[in-house]
């Protein structure tokens, strides 16, 4: 068994695509849209075949929650050495996203950097 795709609900769409290609070589799919339901979504493809479905619609709730949210929490990107998680945190940080923590070896070992998308969500970068 393996996970298919994870799905991920922002404001904009083209916005967040943008952003995985650029820094992850996501290649993106063509964009669907219902017009009856207002959802639309893009998926993004990746080198190793693992797929994010980026989605949006008219109705989504605007209310954000302070602290951690209870759900998904972040998706993970192993780069495959710690040279390649301090660039591409330097590179991401460079270009004006957040940066919310690391590079750094956490307690239980991994070397992880925390970065957010355009839309906040958090993306832990590790070896």
């Amino acid at each position: 068994m393996k996970i298919e795709h994870v799905g991920l609900f922002v404001r904009d769409i083209e916005k967040v695509v943008k952003f995985y290609e650029t820094y992850f070589e996501a290649k993106s799919s063509e964009k669907y849209h219902n017009p009856v339901s207002t959802f639309s979504s893009r998926f993004l493809n990746f080198p190793d075949g693992a797929r994010l479905e980026v989605c949006s619609r008219d109705d989504l709730n605007p209310h954000h929650i302070n602290g951690f949210p209870l759900g998904y929490m972040h998706i993970a990107f192993s780069l495959g050495s710690e040279e390649a998680v301090d660039t591409l945190t330097a590179k991401i940080e460079a270009d004006g996203y957040r940066h919310l923590s690391g590079p750094r070896t956490t307690g239980d070992g991994y070397y992880e950097s925390v970065v957010c998308d355009p839309e906040g969500n958090q993306i832990e970068l590790t070896v």
